[in-house]
């Protein structure tokens, strides 16, 4: 492991701090600011010649700066002579237009794939993209992690048995991720049928399979942006008698008015990871952060010692 030397930009300090406390290695040193006109400078503190580098940075709020510290730190460590450079994106932003789904709109997740690869990132090490397909718009290797089982086995802590639960589907686009949960945690199978009116505006309809009369709903997703989906979908099984209500999803983005809609939903909690920081403002009780650094630390292990990734979810 003496090759390997991890580096954090500024999106997520602490998660870098936590895999480099796993896998029992320091964090490398890099000095990463702002310039008086707000452009981005970055210098490398120590030497990185010939050495396996990963460099965790999110490009979570604000994407387009993160985005950018990304690339720059991606172009001081391939001009440093870095052997390989592995991009860690726990959450890779622009990754909702992965396809034109109408006439003159851009697919910005391969224009950002593309933009990173050319920067001279030689692999990605993700998690839970919002479409699995978006592994595809890279030219280089991409290793996509998924959080399922860390969140998982924080329910099976909690001790409810397979009788009581039902895994809550909070649209179709979402069965697949919910048969997994299913797989893993037992109970039935609901589906909330969704209708989208705009980008920002949805209506829950239809609940579907089931029955969640007197039970335990567990309702899984990648992402909470605003959480209006999600705590629609919460409302829409609570109506129908659900006992109680757990909300579950690995990015919690959080913008607009998702805290507010989080604190009036009829939920018991909502269980995010670490992939993004949550800020202060963001911090409510209902709210339960756990961490995912050691499923990142044991991957970046394995590719640094060319091991198998998959095996991890064996």
């Amino acid at each position: 492991m003496n090759d390997l030397k991890i580096f954090s930009g500024r999106a997520h300090r602490d998660l870098a701090v936590r895999i480099t406390d796993y896998l029992e290695l320091s964090l490398g040193h890099i000095s990463v600011g702002a310039f008086p006109d707000g452009e981005i400078s970055c210098k490398i503190d120590e030497d990185v010649r010939g050495r396996d580098v990963f460099l965790v940075q999110p490009t979570c709020p604000p994407v387009n700066d993160n985005l950018v510290e990304l690339l720059i730190m991606i172009e001081s460590f391939r001009r440093a002579s870095a052997e390989r450079i592995t991009a860690v994106i726990p959450y890779f932003g622009y990754a909702r237009q992965d396809r034109k789904d109408e006439g003159r709109v851009p697919i910005t997740a391969k224009l950002v794939a593309n933009i990173i690869a050319n920067a001279g990132a030689d692999r990605v090490l993700t998690m839970d993209l919002h479409a699995a397909q978006i592994q595809g718009f890279f030219d280089i290797p991409v290793d996509h992690l998924y959080a399922a089982p860390v969140i998982d086995d924080h329910f099976k802590r909690m001790g409810f048995s397979e009788d009581e639960i039902v895994v809550v589907s909070p649209d179709e686009g979402s069965i697949k991720r919910a048969l997994g949960h299913k797989g893993r945690l037992g109970g039935s199978l609901a589906i909330v049928d969704k209708r989208r009116s705009s980008a920002e505006k949805t209506t829950q309809e239809n609940l579907i399979g089931g029955p969640v009369d007197g039970k335990i709903a567990l309702i899984f997703d990648d992402m909470i942006s605003t959480a209006g989906s999600i705590c629609g979908a919460a409302e829409r099984v609570k109506s129908a008698g659900a006992r109680a209500v757990y909300l579950a999803a690995t990015h919690g983005v959080l913008c607009g008015k998702a805290i507010q809609r989080l604190r009036e939903a009829p939920i018991e909690r909502l269980i995010i990871t670490d992939t993004i920081p949550l800020r202060p403002e963001q911090s409510i009780d209902k709210i339960e952060v756990l961490t995912v650094a050691p499923l990142l630390g044991e991957a970046i292990r394995r590719i640094h010692r060319n091991e198998s990734v998959s095996r991890l979810f064996d």
